[in-house]
């Protein structure tokens, strides 16, 4: 089929799009910059239509010859007018999908209940209406809570229940809410592609369980091996407070926790599950809510986190991600970077910065490194003295003291992780880039804190950035200073010989 798919920059979308392209459709896509998809693997194999869901002439074009076009663009937005912008987007992308003929649309918005609904989720359904008004066939898939790694949904569940040991809550914890593992809305996208025409019409769905989101939160608990969490409800936590508290114990940013929160307001529980006379269950099954967390996790343990709630999301994460960067798996993040010009050039700070660690140390408060390297062996880490197999050169995945080379971009960008015990995850990132003076030295310490504990554990250090990180780019820049002067001071007498 030949396929329009927007959303492909957001956390389903940017799924969707690679298992579109593995069933054979040929796929375009309509990105506001397509300079977001530049490091996507896809990338290459699909057709990118530059442009907003507010161009009418943007939105005709990707539209033109699609047989089918997937609507699964959001505003999350905690500003007044962000209804008004979705019917806008709606209205405009209804109007030019019948005018080209599309045969479907697919849309996803969220699971509701009857009677009074909050702001976001009654927007959804509106944009819903428009789309099963527009003339053309329509299938407006409904889902509650997704859990999968990088969903906004697991990771603020996640973040509420690992940060502290007891949780007061708001009462909407008691709610009860039926979960859908993002596999199984995946599953139900791709297949709601090829549903007959005469389908068009709204589908409830959701995963098996049917829990209380205290439930939820504690069925996390035992699969990220955590004692279960008393939770007490509070109702005098209002949406507001609640979602400045969900803001503040989890990455989740107000302007999102805002219409997570107030979406949680009601049971959100599927009605019916009439899809199943045209799309069956998946082989095997729908995903538990249990099942669905441990596989979360274990994408998260290994790395292997597709997209992010964060893809959509501009907060100011480093570049460059890291593997479980913000930017790709939801994490509170903390950061220490420093920034030094110096007169050497790139290539000479380079080899200061891939000769650190072992016999040459790092550069700053020795004494410091070692007593960090003791404490780790008293409480059964790696230590500081596995020192580097070669003097000079590193090799991606080789150890260095107690941290691991994860990246080696040679004449640019070391990046090491921590392999000492501690209350997260940790990163160092050392870059040599171009400078009009010489060359600019670049370092970040980045922590992904676990819990409370690893919280406290960066507050704790604080102090110390200051002394260590600082004092490290300022004698790293002055090594590749010094031994540049070497360099000059050994070449003047040939090059004095060779003037005469």
């Amino acid at each position: 089929m030949r396929i329009l798919l927007t959303g492909a920059t957001g956390y389903l979308g940017g799924r969707l799009a690679p298992r579109l392209l593995e069933r054979g459709h040929e796929v375009r896509v309509l990105v506001r910059d397509a300079s977001r998809l530049r490091d996507v693997p896809w990338a290459a194999d699909v057709e990118v239509v530059e442009g907003d869901l507010g161009d009418a002439d943007a939105v005709h074009r990707a539209l033109r010859d699609r047989e089918v076009a997937y609507y699964l663009v959001h505003s999350m937005s905690a500003h007044m007018d962000f209804a008004d912008v979705d019917r806008r987007h709606a209205e405009t992308f209804a109007a030019a999908a019948r005018e080209a003929g599309v045969s479907r649309i697919v849309y996803l918005g969220g699971l509701h209940p009857e009677g009074r609904l909050s702001p976001h989720l009654r927007s959804r359904a509106e944009v819903g209406d428009i789309l099963l008004a527009s003339g053309v066939p329509t299938a407006a898939l409904q889902a509650g809570v997704v859990i999968g790694s990088g969903s906004a949904s697991f990771e603020m569940i996640r973040h509420l229940t690992e940060v502290l040991p007891y949780m007061p809550a708001p009462k909407w914890v008691r709610n009860f809410i039926q979960p859908i593992a993002v596999r199984d809305v995946l599953y139900y996208l791709l297949e709601a592609a090829a549903l007959p025409p005469e389908v068009n019409r709204a589908f409830d769905i959701g995963g098996p369980d049917v829990l209380r989101y205290g439930q939820m939160m504690n069925g996390y608990a035992v699969e990220a091996g955590l004692h279960q969490r008393p939770i007490a409800s509070l109702p005098v936590l209002t949406p507001w407070l609640a979602s400045h508290w969900v803001n503040l114990v989890t990455p989740i940013p107000r302007a999102l926790a805002v219409p997570l929160v107030t979406s949680l307001q009601n049971d959100a529980v599927c009605r019916e599950h009439d899809i199943s006379r045209w799309i069956p269950d998946p082989e095997g099954g729908l995903t538990g809510y249990r099942r669905a967390v441990r596989l979360a996790l274990g994408k998260m343990r290994s790395g292997e986190v597709e997209t992010s709630w964060q893809n959509d999301q501009v907060l100011g994460a480093p570049s460059d991600p890291l593997p479980s960067d913000p930017e790709w798996a939801g994490h509170t993040v903390y950061v220490d970077e420093r920034e030094q010009v110096s007169t050497a050039s790139p290539e000479r700070l380079w080899s200061v910065i891939e000769g650190i660690g072992g016999e040459n140390g790092w550069y700053s408060l020795p004494l410091a490194w070692a007593l960090r390297g003791w404490l780790d062996k008293l409480v059964g880490g790696v230590g500081l003295r596995r020192g580097r197999r070669h003097p000079h050169e590193l090799a991606l995945g080789e150890a260095l003291d107690f941290w691991r080379v994860e990246e080696l971009d040679r004449g640019r960008v070391l990046r090491l992780r921590a392999e000492m015990k501690l209350p997260g995850r940790a990163w160092l990132e050392l870059s040599a880039l171009p400078h009009p003076d010489g060359s600019r030295y670049r370092q970040r310490a980045v922590f992904f804190p676990r819990g409370l504990a690893g919280r406290l554990y960066w507050f704790a250090i604080l102090p110390f950035h200051g002394v260590i990180f600082r004092g490290m780019a300022l004698r790293i820049t002055e090594r590749a200073e010094a031994e540049a002067r070497a360099d000059g001071a050994a070449a003047s007498p040939a090059d004095e010989i060779t003037t005469r």
